[in-house]
């Protein structure tokens, strides 16, 4: 594949076209469910060197990267005893020495080694750690980065059984790649930024591959999702989203409210230090709408071991193992966060999602590498094969769909939507969790989520943010978030925020959901407290509410220019529902109305139309005086206004058919649609037992 091929997937289109033997199973392992694997104890220095050297991994980073794997000892400092690497001395001193060295070419390249093997087992796991100094993925900054390759290696065979690359947080699916091809070392592919480390086992070493391409084969091998319909043959790892043509915008990260290369400890460090402007955003929520020029991945320097027989790399760094380094007890540094906005009623919430970057050797998956593993099948194989490897256990997981939110050309222009898939992939945060994670191929997934409920939000540049309350059980299925698996977000310049506040009505209202009369239902959520949730101001929007009665309210919202729009009174029963019947009515007899102009010159045109607006205008009389009698508390005489409100429903049924040549397309489409919905709130309506 050359660099030219347009490497973009629609996850709407794809399927069938999946890893070999993928599994139809959902990725992930729970540390804290599943039986223990065997102890693991070091190898000894010799055999720990020969695997690094026969393992050691060709990574190939982004042009614009920054921050190479180097070694933090020479930025480490000792107070009482006690080694640690400040964040300013290594950010600032790496700077300095790659500025100060030869054509700013990164300085002391280094990755680190610890090879480990399972008691009673031939299975050993041979890790690759590379540190760099700064994270500047997204949202999600901190000080100091370890990213790890992990090698299951069978000792009997002589031959790899797995390759396990780390990607963002254990809450990411990591890329892995079952049993691979002995006589290929590994590939790593670089994320700008973040490090996180994909996989390059197909033909083109310089691109992430998901699927397999004619002859030649994926990149992973995980499994695919199977519980969306639209995303069903996605393998669920985390890839290289830059690679795969969705845009990913970084931030500036800040400290102190002041962008960090201005703080007084990094005098070294200026703007062209951190990730170009060309891929930068100072803040997601100050752009409008979702950037669409930003550049995807090219490939920059080539690091190779620098022992490597042959070996022609860009960059030769050193093989060091990790024993060297544990003496370090700590990376520190000032906490940095980035505004992460939760829509709330009233006034949007800002959340600080905040993390830091632990030490390697104090972490469980140094010397228990078999916990790393997060697809199931993979872990599932080594137990197969190995009694030292535990059977895996499930895993509570949330998985969803983002789109997003458009006008549609099939409806009259602001009385309609569509969604499509997102250009951009975006971030999901939980209430519970302070760490944001990042979507890939526009997929939402959060593994290892406690039983519960949670509030998920997802939030991106240019795009307002979308919250919802989901319920997690702890029997390991997965939970779908959205309606149908999917997420719908709006553009900030298109946005209008939808309140309602449970406190206004006069029963304990439970669920809250909006639907579009062209998109359909955008919005199904529990509803505990006052919500609100950002809709598209182009939309011709039906607000649904029911109570723990199981009774049933509607309004109509039309949100045009308005910044939000406030359900007054949110009710259910008979009065709101035909009150919002008599809405419905009116508001697609003026539709009609309007779309009138030109059937002035034919009289059977103009009377076709007329005969329509009046069987809409006949649905409004019927339907406002089934709300007054209902708010009266005559309940036989607003069934029976009712009874009439179907059956002149009826009538606007035939009559659109007799118009349906005189008005243009569109408006015929959103009358139908809006008659539907008439019928079916009518219905409703009948069988109500509230007034």
């Amino acid at each position: 594949m050359s660099k030219d091929t347009d490497l973009s997937i629609d996850r709407r289109t794809v399927l069938g076209t999946v890893a070999s033997g993928a599994a139809a199973s959902l990725a992930g392992c729970s540390l804290f469910e599943r039986s223990a694997d065997n102890a693991t104890s070091n190898l000894d220095d010799e055999r720990a060197r020969s695997l690094a050297e026969r393992f050691a991994p060709t990574v190939y980073f982004d042009r614009h990267e920054q921050w190479f794997p180097t070694d933090p000892r020479r930025y480490e400092s000792e107070r009482d005893g006690e080694f640690a690497v400040d964040g300013f001395d290594a950010f600032d001193g790496y700077v300095k020495r790659r500025n100060d060295g030869d054509g700013r070419k990164p300085p002391d390249p280094t990755v680190f080694y610890h090879a480990v093997e399972y008691d009673d087992s031939p299975l050993v796991v041979v890790q690759f750690w590379c540190y760099s100094v700064f994270d500047q993925f997204t949202t999600n900054f901190h000080w100091h980065d370890w990213e790890v390759l992990q090698v299951f290696v069978d000792t009997d065979t002589d031959e790899p059984q797995l390759y396990v690359a780390s990607s963002h947080s254990r809450s990411v699916p990591n890329n892995e790649f079952l049993d691979p091809d002995p006589e290929q070392r590994p590939r790593i592919l670089s994320e700008l930024g973040s490090h996180s480390s994909a996989l390059s086992i197909n033909a083109d070493a310089e691109h992430f591959q998901r699927f397999p391409i004619d002859d030649d084969v994926a990149d992973i091998t995980n499994s695919v999702v199977e519980s969306l319909e639209d995303v069903a043959a996605i393998p669920l790892a985390y890839g290289l989203p830059r690679d795969e043509g969705l845009a990913l915008p970084f931030a500036v990260p800040e400290l102190e409210g002041e962008p960090i290369y201005e703080h007084e400890r990094l005098p070294s460090v200026d703007a062209s230090d951190l990730v170009p402007d060309e891929l930068t955003v100072r803040s997601f929520d100050t752009l409008q709408s979702p950037p669409t020029d930003l550049p995807g991945r090219e490939s920059g320097y080539r690091f190779e071991y620098r022992g490597r027989e042959g070996a022609d790399p860009d960059v030769a760094y050193e093989l060091v193992p990790t024993a060297e380094l544990e003496h370090i007890e700590e990376f520190t540094g000032p906490q940095l966060s980035f505004e992460f906005a939760i829509p709330e009623f009233a006034e949007d919430a800002m959340a600080g999602h905040l993390t830091t970057t632990g030490v390697p050797w104090k972490g469980a998956r140094y010397d228990e590498p078999a916990s790393d593993i997060t697809e199931i099948r993979h872990r599932q194989a080594l137990s197969d094969r190995y009694d030292a490897i535990s059977d895996p256990s499930p895993v509570n997981q949330i998985v969803a769909g983002i789109t997003n939110v458009v006008a549609s050309d099939d409806a009259p222009e602001d009385e309609g939507l569509t969604t499509e898939s997102s250009t951009i992939e975006m971030l999901a945060l939980l209430q519970s969790d302070p760490e944001a994670v990042p979507t890939f191929q526009g997929i939402a997934v959060l593994q290892d989520v406690p039983e519960g409920e949670h509030t998920l939000t997802i939030n991106g540049a240019g795009v307002a943010p979308h919250s919802e309350t989901i319920t997690v059980s702890d029997d390991g299925d997965t939970t779908i978030a959205g309606v149908n698996g999917e997420i719908p977000t709006v553009a900030r310049e298109n946005a209008t925020k939808l309140e309602i506040d449970p406190d206004d009505a006069d029963s304990n209202l439970t669920t809250l959901a909006v639907e579009d009369d062209f998109a359909g239902r955008l919005y199904d959520a529990p509803l505990s407290g006052p919500d609100a949730v950002y809709v598209h101001r182009g939309g011709a929007f039906t607000t649904e509410i029911r109570d723990s009665d199981g009774e049933v309210g509607a309004f109509r919202v039309n949100p045009g220019d308005e910044e939000r729009v406030h359900i007054d009174e949110p009710r259910t029963g008979k009065t709101p529902l035909a009150t919002y019947l008599a809405d419905l009515a009116e508001e697609t007899r003026v539709g009609v109305a309007t779309d009138d102009s030109d059937a002035s010159d034919d009289q059977g045109r103009e009377n076709a139309i007329q005969g329509l607006s009046q069987a809409l205008e006949a649905v409004v009389d019927a339907a406002r005086r089934a709300a007054t009698r209902a708010e009266s508390g005559d309940r036989g005489g607003a069934n029976r206004s009712l009874d009439a409100v179907a059956t002149r429903l009826e009538t606007v049924e035939a009559r659109l058919v007799e118009a349906s040549d005189s008005l243009p397309p569109t408006r015929v489409r959103a009358t139908e649609r809006r008659l539907e919905q008439a019928k079916r709130r009518s219905a409703q309506a009948r069988e109500a037992q509230k007034l």
